[in-house]
């Protein structure tokens, strides 16, 4: 009989064996909630959504937040507080969400595909430097998943070529780069606070920035024009004729459930550390397959999810919809990255409104894509009674690997 349970063994865990609800909740904050209804000051830059907006700038290392509906209108409002628009480029990696390169677009701007690291899956600096034109006004480094683009070389070269930064950090919320948070190393970060992310209000988002101009016109960007600390119907001066605002407005319910959670984000990210080093040491261990390379100056690294990346052999021949269906069968829940923009599914853009820097990115196209596991950040916060039950998962099927070669799924009766 076989050994693994997707061809008829016993599973490691009759269950999922992620044991953590997301996203959490509170009966505090559920009272807070009630308290923040009955007082109607549910928006137009209540006290909630102030309060949260310096304590999470605070505990990234900002000068500066501003809180919006979502993490892709900051994406949005952090290039047209830029300057970016029509005629310009914005380098992007290839491997990412769609909404990094539709928020260039959005702005009227051209988004420029770039390969990846093969080891940690964000923008390789390389690439990124060669892809640079007279066009070029901004580069988006993405952190992703488990690990942080390379800041220090991103910057540098963006600096010497006087091109904005604005780093997406919507996997990387708690994560640290050389004893500073991320997002506010660029001129402009990025953060989503969508239903599944590691700091989560269901939507919202924010960016944070350092500089006082920026986040003047950041917060005219997403508030119609108003410049902060004016009331509602009392502005005396309109915005640059330059910037194009929105209503991009968040509100105080998602701002205060969010405050109440940066509070425990310290202790979150030391155990989502604590599990993730656990399983790098089993990963350690195994041939075919690897992790995500952490941020080289990352610590703590932030977390959306833990990557296994089976590239080598004896895994590399092996279908990853195989592998995938293996794990989950033995009870570890996973699934497939992002896959590269340019081939998504939901990616519409027409031909002459993108550029692929090379006419391709092999990498993102290849190990990126065909060849990395996702595990939902959620898993690293079980016990570690939880997390060795991962590891035992991830040991038996790389080790059962020939049962998996010639796997063919049953086809579904229509």
């Amino acid at each position: 009989m076989s050994k693994l349970a997707l061809l008829g063994g016993k599973p490691v865990s009759v269950t999922n064996v992620n044991k953590v609800s997301w996203p959490p909740i509170s009966e505090k904050t559920g009272d807070k909630l009630k308290e923040l209804y009955l007082s109607r000051k549910w928006s137009f830059n209540s006290p909630s959504e102030q309060e949260f907006e310096k304590a999470y700038a605070k505990y990234h290392g900002a000068k500066h937040g501003v809180f919006m509906v979502n993490g892709t209108v900051t994406l949005e409002c952090g290039l047209l507080a830029l300057g970016v628009g029509k005629g310009d480029e914005v380098i992007i990696p290839a491997l990412t969400w769609i909404a990094t390169a539709t928020a260039v677009k959005d702005v009227g701007a051209k988004p420029v595909f770039v390969d990846i690291e093969p080891t940690t899956l964000c923008m390789d600096p390389v690439k990124f430097e060669k892809a640079i034109t007279p066009k070029t006004k901004a580069v988006i480094p993405v952190h992703l998943y488990g690990s942080m683009a390379d800041l220090d070389k991103i910057i540098k070269i963006a600096k010497k070529r006087k091109i904005g930064i604005i780093e997406d950090c919507a996997h990387m919320q708690g994560g640290v780069w050389k004893g500073r948070g991320a997002g506010s190393w660029g001129d402009v970060g990025s953060f989503s606070f969508q239903q599944s992310k590691t700091v989560s209000a269901g939507e919202s988002g924010i960016c944070l920035t350092n500089d006082d101009k920026l986040a003047d016109r950041l917060f005219r960007a997403k508030h119609i024009g108003y410049p902060n600390g004016v009331a509602q119907g009392a502005a005396k001066s309109g915005p640059p004729q330059d910037l194009r605002c929105h209503n991009y407005r968040g509100t105080a319910f998602q701002a205060l459930i969010l405050a109440d959670q940066v509070k425990g984000l310290k202790k979150l990210i030391s155990t989502y550390n604590r599990s993730a080093a656990a399983i790098e040491k089993t990963v350690a261990g195994l041939k075919g397959v690897r992790v995500q390379t952490r941020g080289r100056m990352a610590s703590p690294q932030g977390y959306y999810a833990f990557v296994l990346i089976f590239d080598s052999a004896p895994m590399k021949d092996i279908p990853l919809s195989n592998i995938i269906a293996a794990l989950t069968a033995e009870g570890l829940g996973c699934g497939g990255t992002y896959g590269t923009v340019y081939k998504h599914l939901l990616f519409n853009m027409k031909k002459n409104e993108y550029r692929i820097d090379g006419g391709s990115c092999p990498v993102a196209e290849d190990i990126g894509t065909l060849r990395s596991v996702c595990i939902t950040h959620q898993h690293l916060g079980n016990d570690m009674a939880a997390i060795k039950k991962i590891c035992t998962i991830i040991s038996k099927v790389v080790e059962n690997h020939e049962e998996l070669i010639n796997y063919k799924p049953k086809s579904k009766k229509l």
